[in-house]
């Protein structure tokens, strides 16, 4: 299933990425993780209790940055396993300087897989952009109390 999104966010880009691959950043915006451990350069083990309509459940997975340009683009990579199924996918995120804030555009690809699977398509899809939306919603109430550039 494919997933895209555009959001206006109130910093410039070059803050705005530099937020982006920050995994403590990451670990609040992320819906439902608990645990975000750095394992190498820009590879990280995470934990996540999230649920997809009555499916509920913790998850443990890897997430890792790839081709990195900053501050313009970089591609996120995650999997994920758990009593619910798993879910592996990636994202290209990309970053365009809109005024005084940044424009950025995702384009997501996702899998799933086990009982996740099994509660259809349009569901799984509907959480997932339900997912992104919390996500991007958090990210940017973050991003509004990052503090000024000196």
């Amino acid at each position: 299933m494919n997933i895209q999104g555009t959001y206006l966010l109130p910093l410039p880009p070059d803050r705005v990425f530099a937020q982006l691959v920050d995994p403590a950043v990451l670990q609040q915006a992320i819906p439902g993780c608990e645990n975000m451990e750095k394992k190498a350069e820009d590879e990280y083990d995470a934990r996540l209790k999230i649920g997809i309509a009555s499916l509920k459940g913790s998850f443990t997975g890897k997430v890792r940055l790839e081709d990195k340009q900053p501050p313009h683009k970089f591609t996120l990579h995650m999997e994920g396993k758990g009593a619910p199924g798993f879910v592996n996918g990636s994202s290209v995120i990309e970053l365009k300087e809109e005024g005084k804030g940044t424009k950025l555009t995702h384009t997501s690809s996702v899998q799933v897989g086990g009982l996740i699977a099994a509660v259809g398509s349009r569901v799984v899809e509907a959480a997932a952009k339900k997912l992104a939306g919390e996500f991007f919603q958090k990210f940017t109430q973050i991003l509004a109390k990052t503090p000024p550039a000196p």
